[in-house]
């Protein structure tokens, strides 16, 4: 079976949000307020807890490594308390996976959130059985841009690794498909989308009604 794996933040959703709550919290905590802005930091946000804190502690001029690694399990317990409150999806994303679904393709995700808070966000969102693989960072022993997990995401959606397709939004999950040697499908609808270009990915995603065609003609139709 031929696979299409989604990457999450930036991709199916914009988690944005609540990723800057949460990582404000711990400013908060810190004594220094609310350090990052939620229009402006949307991309930082994209790249994950740990990078949410370093660019906040280097505009305060406080950075360093214990102090990331010290307040990211507090910056996890304060985004699953509140994972959903201003969380979307983009609009048609998953009228694309049930389409994809449809047409016989076996449809996951392969993210670098912890496994536990994607399942949490899914089942939140009322989405995750559309879904037959979730894989998470924490889910293997390496995360993206290791090829592994994607592979993963493919063998547990019950697909063929080799032929599969990653649609995402940076340069980790083109790095990740170069790495497994399929092709990728890269947003250009998120905060970094006017970056997209530059990667050269198989294919640029300027609306998911469009994603079913770019499927089958980057990976065939599953027949």
């Amino acid at each position: 079976m031929r696979t299409v794996i989604f990457d999450l933040d930036g991709t199916l959703a914009d988690t944005s949000g609540d990723l800057i709550a949460a990582a404000n919290a711990c400013f908060r905590k810190m004594g220094v307020g609310d350090v990052l802005d939620p229009g402006a930091d949307q991309g930082v946000a994209l790249r994950g807890g740990k990078r949410m804190l370093t660019v906040g502690l280097e505009r305060l001029g406080r950075y360093d490594a214990e102090t990331v690694e010290a307040y990211y399990p507090v910056l996890l317990e304060a985004y699953a308390e509140d994972i959903d409150r201003r969380t979307v999806l983009y609009p048609g994303a998953m009228a694309a996976v049930s389409e994809l679904g449809a047409a016989g393709y076996g449809v996951g995700i392969c993210t670098n959130k912890p496994e536990g808070l994607a399942d949490l966000l899914l089942r939140r969102l009322g989405v995750r059985d559309a879904f037959a693989a979730l894989v998470g960072a924490d889910t293997l022993s390496v995360r993206k841009p290791d090829p592994e997990p994607l592979r993963e995401a493919a063998r547990r959606a019950g697909g063929d690794p080799a032929k599969t397709l990653l649609v995402g939004d940076s340069d980790t999950d083109r790095n990740t498909a170069l790495a497994a040697g399929v092709p990728s499908v890269l947003v250009t609808f998120g905060p970094s989308g006017a970056d997209m270009a530059a990667l050269a990915p198989e294919a640029l995603l300027d609306r998911f009604e469009d994603l079913p065609g770019l499927v089958a003609q980057l990976i065939g139709a599953n027949s």
